[in-house]
């Protein structure tokens, strides 16, 4: 087998440039991930450096930190407990949308975009990051507070309306027509559904199977069922996230603490790779001539967010710290509104560009928020 030195080598760098940022980072108790996308940034479309042999390495392992961190989100918590929060929270999910889907589209409208733009806009500003608040969750310690499952609730409904709007969306930007893309929105939702209730089910059969006293066959079958469930949500136009944290509720007790304790460094790993993926693919020149109008929008939509935050951990009769940690844990925006950028960049380059500059402004402002709003730490 043929190694690439070129490969090794801005590997090898980049990771340790990650972990001399990171150290910095905490070293000031904040999070990482705005470091993180930076050092994206600065490697990526016309960056300072760019990194063509690591790069396909990264575009590849990106996806799989997305994964890593909803699947070890979801083994913090059960089947059982979750399904029950979720339905609490349909209120929650409502309010949601009206908020912080409503911006972008009246932004789109003033700003003379066609209906698919303004479409697309809409669903930026509405789709927090799944990603960004897993991982932010565990560098602020707060996956035992209080306010946890009402984000929590509000990421996974988030995670289901896109299940529906994905396959419409991407019909529609094809120039396919409504009932095409109907259709296509129902078969991915009634995927996700028939999904989630069999894990909710059948799940506790999924931990026997998995279960092993040997930790390598222990993370060998937890990552590898994973990451088929993530493939065939895929398949489906669901969410791969979704896919991997409804296996990670299947798994409870001491496989879910063996689960977190093997899979944490691969995590970790992954993460960091999936945030610099995320600077990686914008290109520094496209988001200043549309970073005013980005700035505005993201003034409004963290706003909407913290609105929606603080109305969801009501509900759950958490105090008001903690309702505005909840709120400013949603802000970020990330992998999603990527996938909407993807869709429509070919056709309609003028919101693409914008959502673009929105995403990485909410990428980065979203953790600094959340690090300093309602207390610092965790609080129960």
């Amino acid at each position: 087998m043929q190694v690439s030195g070129a490969l090794l080598f801005q590997l090898g760098a980049l990771l340790a440039g990650l972990a001399v940022l990171g150290t910095v980072a905490r070293r000031y108790a904040l999070s990482p991930i705005p470091v993180y996308l930076l050092a994206g940034l600065s490697l990526g479309k016309g960056g300072i450096w760019p990194v063509a042999a690591a790069g396909e390495f990264i575009m590849t392992g990106a996806p799989i930190g997305i994964v890593l961190l909803l699947l070890t989100l979801g083994l913090e918590f059960s089947a059982t407990e979750f399904s029950a929060s979720l339905r609490h929270h349909l209120p929650s999910a409502g309010v949601d949308v009206v908020l912080n889907a409503t911006p972008g589209a009246i932004a789109g409208w003033l700003l003379g975009f066609d209906g698919v733009a303004i479409l697309a806009l809409a669903g930026v500003t509405y789709i927090s990051s799944s990603g960004v608040i897993a991982r932010l969750l565990e560098d602020l310690r707060r996956l035992g507070n209080r306010e946890t499952p009402a984000v929590l609730s509000v990421l996974v409904l988030e995670d289901f309306a896109m299940a529906a709007y994905l396959p419409l969306f991407a019909v529609l930007a094809a120039g396919g027509s409504w009932p095409e893309a109907i259709g296509g929105a129902v078969v991915a939702i009634g995927a996700l559904l028939a999904a989630f209730a069999a894990s909710y089910h059948w799940g506790h059969h999924v931990g026997r199977l998995v279960a092993h006293p040997d930790s390598e066959q222990l993370l060998l079958r937890v990552l590898g069922g994973t990451l088929l469930v993530a493939a065939l949500a895929e398949s489906l136009h669901a969410s791969a996230a979704v896919g991997a944290f409804l296996v990670g509720l299947t798994l409870t007790g001491e496989t879910a603490d063996r689960a977190r304790q093997v899979l944490g460094p691969l995590r970790d790993l992954f993460a960091a790779v999936f945030f610099v993926a995320i600077g990686l693919q914008v290109d520094p020149h496209e988001l200043i001539p549309m970073l005013p109008v980005a700035l505005a929008l993201a003034a409004v939509t963290a706003a909407t967010k913290v609105a929606t935050g603080v109305f969801a951990a009501r509900r759950d009769g958490v105090a008001r710290r903690g309702q505005l940690r909840a709120g400013a844990a949603l802000i970020a925006r990330g992998e999603f509104s990527l996938i909407i950028i993807g869709l429509v960049g070919a056709s309609v380059t003028t919101v693409a560009a914008l959502a673009t500059a929105y995403v990485f402004v909410m990428a980065i402002v979203g953790p600094v928020l959340a690090r300093f709003a309602g207390g610092v730490g965790p609080a129960l």
